[in-house]
């Protein structure tokens, strides 16, 4: 509340506003035990769609909150990515390694708010990572990329809306097929509806008051930036992403004005605030597995960066603002979370 008070004193009430709307992101998220990444491991061993069941009812609730509104907004923007091979090996290393170190980018941020360990560790492996992927994007993006798609922009609000409910439903379907597990209220645990809903209600704030929707790995990645360039390792003039204007301006501004660091700074403050009701119970990891863990840190911050988003910045947000780019990561991550599987178990994590 401090940090609140000097914000909207000292910086602007906006980001004030979106510092509360980052704790509320981070309170659902840990109380609600909301893990995009146990929700598909749940589903591969051991056909449990319930979390994924929750993750669908959140992207149906946002992108009934969000299209409306970028539709009734011009100034606000949506989640676009282009698709590319960028976006397909980004999707696809990020799937592996979110099960490796059992978290994506809100997954991570909520899990060293609430104090695990490996989590903690990883966050600044993420960071650099996510740092050294946007070094290199504009090399990745020359083997080839396409204009973004936004449907808002192609179909309207309505027609997105439509088009997306209805996709939704599709995986819905095939998932009950495949899993023979009916989708129903009354057979998915309770915190993933309501955990859904909160995380929706947030997210879709964060869309009216920022302009933009919600994400996560940018705010990594300038971290480790401006770490970078105030220690003379790093020359921003010099690459193609970080001389880019609108870049360049958050790299020589305070992280206060940046939308995603504040949001960040928010999400691990509401794990926080969680963390003494729900306290974590860790085994100790080996040598070995620390290793290994920090290793999928590192790769979890520089594949999200070429897939432009992470769980949440690809998929939640993308897919609810309507950008085909969401629709062409989650097949690509699932199938890297399938090999993620069995490397996290390889080790015994």
């Amino acid at each position: 509340m401090g940090l609140f008070g000097w914000l909207v004193w000292s910086v602007s009430a906006r980001q004030g506003l979106l510092l509360l709307v980052g704790v509320g992101l981070g309170w659902g998220l840990a109380a609600a035990r909301f893990g995009f990444t146990t929700g598909w491991r749940h589903l591969v061993e051991n056909k449990d769609p319930a979390g994924v069941y929750g993750q669908i009812l959140l992207l149906a609730l946002l992108a009934a909150m969000s299209m409306p509104l970028l539709g009734h907004f011009p100034e606000a923007t949506a989640a676009l990515g282009p698709p590319s091979f960028s976006l397909l090996i980004g999707a696809f290393v990020f799937g592996l390694c979110m099960q490796i170190s059992d978290g994506c980018g809100s997954g991570t941020l909520y899990k060293a708010g609430l104090g695990v360990p490996l989590n903690m560790a990883i966050l600044p492996m993420f960071a650099i990572g996510s740092f050294m992927g946007s070094v290199h994007l504009n090399d990745w993006l020359a083997l080839g990329a396409t204009e973004p798609i936004g449907l808002v922009d192609k179909l309207g609000a309505g027609g997105a809306l439509t088009a997306t409910l209805l996709a939704l439903a599709v995986v819905a379907v095939g998932i009950r097929l495949w899993s023979g597990k009916r989708l129903s209220l009354k057979t998915i645990p309770s915190r993933w509806l309501w955990g859904a809903a909160v995380l929706a209600v947030f997210a879709a704030l964060n869309l009216l008051i920022a302009g933009q929707p919600w994400g996560v790995v940018y705010g990594f990645g300038l971290w480790a930036a401006k770490g970078a360039t105030a220690l003379g390792l790093f020359d921003p003039t010099q690459n193609a992403f970080w001389s880019d204007p609108g870049h360049a301006q958050r790299l020589s501004q305070t992280l206060f004005l940046d939308i995603t660091s504040i949001t960040n700074i928010g999400i691990l403050a509401g794990a926080l605030w969680v963390a003494p009701k729900r306290p974590q119970e860790t085994r100790p990891l080996t040598g070995v597995q620390w290793s290994v863990g920090l290793l999928a840190g590192f790769l979890l911050g520089y594949s999200s960066r070429l897939a432009f988003g992470c769980n949440v910045g690809a998929m939640v947000s993308g897919i609810s603002t309507g950008s085909i780019h969401g629709w062409i990561w989650v097949p690509m991550a699932f199938l890297g979370t399938l090999i993620g599987i069995r490397v996290r178990r390889h080790f015994k994590f």
